[in-house]
């Protein structure tokens, strides 16, 4: 019998930007996958995060009662520590992040946010 692995619940993150609001949507809203297999996750920006060659796009994960952990940066670069069986990929408005071979430590919410301007507010649905 295989068991079923709940990777991330709902997820929609508003950043405030100079100009004007971006908006960052995440799909699907949730996931069930069985440990051993892949697991994507894609969001999609209300405008471009690339700006001179870079994408300012990060994710993070944040397992029940901690601090979310960097993930991925610059849409594709894995920060220190982090597992090669997580990728980012996407340019522009369209990014991905997939993990492979998942394991039951995978278990938790993941977050795109972006840092188009500095410093970023991250606001959060109601749980």
């Amino acid at each position: 019998m295989v068991s079923r692995t709940p990777v991330l619940p709902a997820l929609l993150l508003w950043v405030s930007g100079v100009c004007s609001d971006i908006v960052m949507t995440q799909s699907p809203g949730s996931l069930a996958v069985s440990a051993g297999e892949s697991a994507t996750i894609r969001c999609k920006s209300s405008q471009s995060l690339l700006s001179g060659g870079s994408n300012y796009l990060s994710w993070y994960q944040q397992k029940p009662g901690q601090s979310p952990k960097l993930l991925i940066y610059w849409a594709s670069t894995r920060a220190s520590g982090v597992p090669d069986r997580f990728s980012g990929s996407g340019s522009g408005s369209d990014f991905t992040l997939t993990i492979n071979n998942l394991q039951a430590e995978d278990v938790g919410n993941y977050y795109s946010q972006h840092y188009y301007e500095y410093p970023p507010t991250v606001i959060q649905p109601r749980t």
